[in-house]
């Protein structure tokens, strides 16, 4: 039986989410922008998906732009800011940011901006005080911070860095791929301009996601072409992927997250009552419910990676962008923890489609392989540490 433990980097595509997009493959199929009837009814299918995503996370459904996915989401809300704000040069991020927010901020760089990347602490929380030092009023066009970390499922203070971006006049983005879906979100209630989203996060298919955009601020579009999502993202529309990510949103918005924490944390017990030193990357209370990041020191997080594996359990070494090239967590390296420390973590993910029973048997999983390593290295068991 395989446990999968890792909805981080993709969460199983939910049946009722199948059952939704099917129609689309087999009768709906028509191109929504032609004009006959079919094409009409695969325009208000588009509709509904878009009224079901802005729902659950409070915004209004023109604000919703439909596209692949976080990483083309994050890279048109950065591209956007830099196009339409020429006299201001200057992008912050937070030093735990995804690759997709790293990648363009260091592309902005590289074409005369500049950019300040905000350092974390040992909990994986943004230093609010060196945020309010780098905004720079008149110069800086956005602040990108990531709502939720991939690997730590540390949540950052989002109103709060939104308050600062806003008081210095500046554009408030945030990569919420790790949050919607998975905790209560309401974009009109928060200092946020831009936000991104990814379906294959909260039990859609892969391929498909939206960017929020606030009706207060102008946009530019990245993709060019045939004008669809009202000028705003040029391609046609991935029709079944839309319908699957709003009938996601659908039932994500009247899911109880608290009983993915239960799962996590029965694990999180298990596991760190019976191993010796085990410690938790990031901060103990505000983090995702559904995420731990633990650390064996001594342990190789490769090895246990590939025993675990062989015992069906499904789990992550770092970020998934990450994990076919072996090398420390940059998450963790931010947060100061050492390249030996790093290799020594591995992050576990649930769902709600987890089971209590499948949380019991991944922590007993756990043990039993830590200690197999263990005792190849003749280490003993001690007093457990946590946090």
């Amino acid at each position: 039986m395989v446990i999968y433990l890792d909805s981080n980097a993709t969460s199983p595509v939910d049946p009722q989410v199948v059952e939704a997009m099917l129609p689309c493959l087999r009768e709906h199929f028509a191109n929504p922008s032609a004009s006959y009837r079919s094409a009409r009814r695969v325009q208000k299918l588009v509709q509904a998906a878009r009224e079901q995503v802005a729902s659950l996370i409070g915004a209004a459904s023109e604000e919703i732009v439909f596209t692949s996915g976080g990483t083309e989401s994050n890279n048109t809300a950065i591209d956007s800011a830099r196009m339409f704000w020429p006299d201001r040069k200057h992008l912050v991020i937070g030093a735990t940011e995804h690759p997709s927010v790293l990648e363009p901020a260091k592309r902005w760089q590289a074409q005369g901006g500049t950019l300040t990347i905000v350092p974390v602490n040992s909990d994986g929380l943004i230093d609010l005080d060196a945020l309010q030092q780098a905004v720079r009023p008149g110069k800086t066009a956005m602040v990108s911070v990531m709502w939720a970390n991939n690997e730590t499922g540390v949540i950052a203070p989002i109103e709060a860095i939104g308050h600062i971006a806003h008081a210095a006049g500046a554009l408030m983005h945030t990569d919420a791929v790790q949050v919607v879906g998975k905790i209560a979100t309401d974009v009109h209630a928060l200092p946020i301009d831009y936000l991104s989203l990814s379906g294959h996060k909260f039990h859609a298919p892969k391929g498909v996601g939206a960017l929020f955009i606030s009706r207060r601020v102008r946009f530019h579009p990245l993709l060019l072409g045939g004008g669809q999502e009202g000028n705003r993202r040029s391609g046609t529309e991935n029709v079944p992927g839309i319908v699957a990510l709003g009938s996601a949103a659908e039932f994500m918005a009247a899911t109880d997250h608290s009983a993915v924490s239960v799962l996590r944390d029965a694990f999180e017990s298990g596991v760190c009552s019976a191993l010796a030193e085990t410690r938790l990357n990031g901060h103990p209370v505000q983090r995702l419910p559904g995420t731990t990041n633990l650390c064996f020191p001594g342990l190789s997080a490769v090895e246990m990676l590939i025993l675990l594996d062989d015992r069906g359990v499904c789990c992550a070494a770092g970020s998934a962008c990450h994990t076919a090239n072996v090398h420390p967590s940059p998450v963790l390296a931010a947060m100061g923890f050492s390249a030996e420390h790093a290799a020594s973590s591995l992050r576990f993910s649930f769902s709600r489609l987890n089971t209590l029973t499948e949380a019991k048997e991944a922590a007993e999983h756990v043990i039993a392989v830590a200690r197999k390593l263990r005792a190849l290295r003749g280490d003993d068991t001690g007093p457990v540490v946590l946090g």
